[in-house]
């Protein structure tokens, strides 16, 4: 028997309808409205955003979701794209948006979910407010993404054979083993030292039913925008990027698209791909900083 999973986050739970399922948001700490988004890999959920919820708690109303196909949401076999990535993140937005009489929403995403973000900020004018990109995926050189308007990177043979019988299943299996998300998160910090926490919620969140089918779509690439760097172009509101240099995540030579603009601004810390677990005084200088001059 799959042991239970607890929640990532130690503040209230809420469950809200998506599509067809149940989109989980924690909550916690009175103020502006702030919501974090996880990334997306195989084992991805609101835990990977703790040292921030746990800081912004104190200061501000933060909320922090599961995207669908993770963490304490829905796990359903069926299909996770973009727009549903998306859609979640408008929903727990408008949600944390309607408990502050309608204010705008400061947000902070990791990785492939900056492109939802960025996304539904482009979609939603209003909605936003302020937007903080951590290691965003889609600015890696040499690659140029402006396709037509919703076109993925997707491979359709790569999933048809995912979605054989009982291939996908079972890489799944191999690439969860403990030791095997060790590795990846050694990849991510870019050095051996990684939070032991975040680990065990990850090798416990594996274990749960249906918990192959959101990382099997996004192994397919179906997840990764043809056009992003069109929406990231498109993006208006003031945007913080900040990334690391050490560990998978550090070539980010893509972002010459948008680093002129004006709302555009890129910090650079000494760090893996999620500078808030190592650093967590700098990184949050840094984030206060800017949405202080947002606020402002």
């Amino acid at each position: 028997m799959n042991t239970p999973l607890p929640q990532a986050l130690d503040g209230a739970l809420s469950t809200l309808p998506h599509d067809g399922g149940q989109l989980a948001v924690y909550s916690g700490g009175t103020g502006a409205p702030l919501l974090l988004v996880h990334s997306i890999n195989a084992v991805a959920s609101a835990a990977e955003v703790w040292p921030l919820f746990e800081h912004y708690r104190t200061s501000r109303s933060v909320a922090a979701l599961d995207l669908p196909g993770y963490g304490l949401s829905t796990r359903a076999n069926r299909p996770y794209t973009v727009r549903v990535m998306t859609d979640a993140i408008v929903k727990a937005a408008r949600w944390l948006q309607a408990k502050h009489g309608g204010a705008p929403v400061d947000a902070v995403a990791v990785s492939l979910s900056c492109e939802f973000l960025a996304r539904a900020a482009v979609e939603n004018p209003g909605l936003f407010k302020s937007l903080t990109l951590v290691s965003p995926t889609g600015f890696r050189g040499g690659q140029v993404l402006q396709e037509a308007p919703g076109q993925t990177r997707y491979m359709p043979g790569l999933d048809k054979f995912l979605r054989g019988p009982g291939w996908g299943g079972f890489l799944f299996r191999q690439l969860t083993r403990p030791g095997v998300i060790r590795y990846f998160l050694e990849k991510t910090w870019g050095a051996k030292t990684i939070d032991e926490t975040l680990w065990a919620y990850n090798c416990l969140s594996a274990r749960q039913p249906n918990a192959e089918c959101a990382p099997l779509a996004f192994l397919s690439g179906i997840l990764f925008s043809a056009d992003i760097h069109t929406i990231y172009r498109q993006v208006t509101l003031p945007t913080l990027v900040v990334h690391g240099v050490r560990g998978d995540f550090t070539d980010y030579k893509m972002l010459s698209i948008v680093s002129g603009q004006p709302n555009w601004q890129v910090q650079v810390l000494p760090t893996g791909a999620m500078p808030y677990f190592e650093v967590p005084q700098a990184y949050v200088a840094i984030q206060d900083k800017f949405l202080a001059a947002v606020a402002a």
